[in-house]
């Protein structure tokens, strides 16, 4: 640990609280996190010290919440939420408290979502302070809220979403009670602004960081349960995704099987029971396939590819059809119907433009992938040509990686794209506009659809030179 990493400057934050006589600690995700082993990048810090004592002890804060007791303190260049003790009332509109009143530390933690985000931590003398219980349910790797299910998500309904995730990211069990509350109340998340609900998502189907998840958890359980004996599993609710599969299929199952997917994203839960022909697809429906797909992302993918494997068949359930002679089960025109139906969902849930077009781009292409061997070279130069042909092609690799396995076609763009790279020549047009027009030929749709076909001739290794292509032009066109 560095002098200057976030956890040396967390603590010395809060031991400059404590120098002036106010309690501190860290709390929440920080604290957990740190005892599972993992290296925190955000650090919260809780104090009974009020905002205008936190900004007298440091020289930059902002009052980012002063009504709720909330600063953000400066220090080496990274900022440090700084939190007054408070406890909330008067949660009306399943977000936000209406009203907060200072507290102690105790009901600081009684007021937070899941026991094992209410622990406190003393980084000055390395102790935990318990009053929800966070401990055990860490040990017994149970998200469970603190107090009443119903009463937590009916204050901030988002915490229904905040649940699955931290479920899913920590191979973490709900409890059933917990569980049930959410199965419940799945509805109430329509009341959620779909900004919030993205930023979930987004956080909920995280690719990996590293192919094994690291950290001192199993020495610090010690592989058993709080109540000794092995830990037991949750049969019931991953039917199809075991505990060891990735976070982001976990995460998939368990929006399915709490009812909060069909509210979030309809669509994707439309593909549930969208069965698929079994010689295409023996892993069975279109959610299986999904599912399967999203347990091969590798660590450190792209947000994008994510999205683009969630999506890329999003319109199977629409287009599904029964060939009633050989009973198989066709899909046609899914990648087109499936791209509008990406933009409206990335619409509805606020993604950025761009992103939501190369997303959008890869479900409208998944396609063409299955033909590549018979593509003309002109047609097979411009598709590895695209800006989003990596990303494409990863999305095809874990395409086929989650149904038949087949590698062939990757393979095969692979060494396209490789030997592309040793043609650069190929990669602008050999005469734009502007050329044309100095030969002799007038604006119009006629110049655009020349150079288009002077395209074509470069990419089909027919016209190699500027010179070639403004010989083609005189000869053929008698300019």
């Amino acid at each position: 640990m560095t002098p200057d990493s976030p956890r040396a400057v967390a603590g010395e934050i809060v031991a400059r609280l404590q120098q002036a006589g106010f309690a501190a600690f860290w709390v929440g995700g920080c604290v957990r996190d740190f005892l599972l082993g993992r290296e925190p990048q955000d650090f919260d810090i809780v104090t009974d010290a009020k905002p205008e004592q936190v900004e007298k002890l440091f020289k930059r804060t902002v009052a980012v919440g002063r009504k709720f007791g909330v600063m953000v303190v400066v220090e080496n260049k990274q900022q440090f939420q700084v939190a007054t003790f408070r406890a909330e009332a008067d949660y009306q509109d399943g977000r936000r408290p209406e009203k907060v009143v200072f507290a102690n530390a105790e009901a600081d933690a009684s007021r937070r979502d899941f026991t094992v985000n209410g622990l406190f931590y003393d980084p000055l003398t390395q102790k935990i302070h318990d009053w929800v219980g966070g401990e055990k349910d860490l040990h017994a790797k149970t998200i469970r809220t603190i107090g009443s299910p119903e009463e937590r998500f009916g204050e901030d309904h988002l915490r229904m979403l905040r649940a699955v995730r931290f479920a899913a990211q920590l191979n973490f069990e709900i409890e059933p009670q917990t569980f049930a509350a959410i199965q419940l109340l799945a509805p109430k998340i329509k009341l959620i602004s779909a900004e919030r609900v993205r930023d979930e998502l987004i956080k909920l189907f995280a690719p990996p960081e590293s192919e094994r998840m690291n950290g001192l958890m199993d020495e610090w359980i010690g592989g058993e349960s709080a109540h000794g004996g092995a830990r037991p599993t949750q049969q019931s609710i991953y039917p199809f995704i075991h505990q060891s599969s990735s976070p982001a299929a976990r995460g998939l199952v368990l929006l399915r099987d709490s009812g909060l997917l069909e509210h979030i994203m309809p669509e994707l839960a439309a593909t549930i029971a969208c069965e698929q022909s079994p010689d295409f697809h023996p892993e069975g429906s279109v959610f299986n396939h999904i599912c399967l797909m999203l347990g091969k992302v590798p660590a450190g993918a792209s947000e994008s590819l994510l999205w683009a494997v969630l999506l890329h068949d999003i319109a199977k359930p629409v287009t599904a059809e029964r060939d009633a002679a050989t009973d198989k089960i066709h899909f046609y025109g899914h990648e087109k119907a499936g791209a509008d139906m990406a933009e409206k969902i990335l619409q509805r849930l606020r993604f950025p433009n761009q992103q939501k077009e190369e997303i959008v781009a890869c479900v409208r292409h998944h396609m063409q992938f299955k033909d590549v061997k018979q593509m003309r070279k002109s047609t097979l130069r411009r598709l590895l040509l695209r800006e989003t042909f990596p990303l494409e092609l990863e999305l095809h690799r874990l395409d086929c990686l989650g149904s038949s396995g087949d590698l062939e076609h990757y393979h095969f763009l692979v060494e396209q794209a490789e030997e592309l790279k040793h043609q650069p020549t190929i990669r602008p047009p050999l005469l734009t506009g502007k050329d044309l027009i100095k030969l002799g030929m007038k604006p119009g749709k006629e110049l655009g659809a020349l150079l288009a076909e002077i395209r074509e001739l470069q990419l089909a290794d027919e016209l190699k030179t500027p010179d070639e292509a403004k010989a083609w032009v005189k000869k053929n066109l008698q300019v």
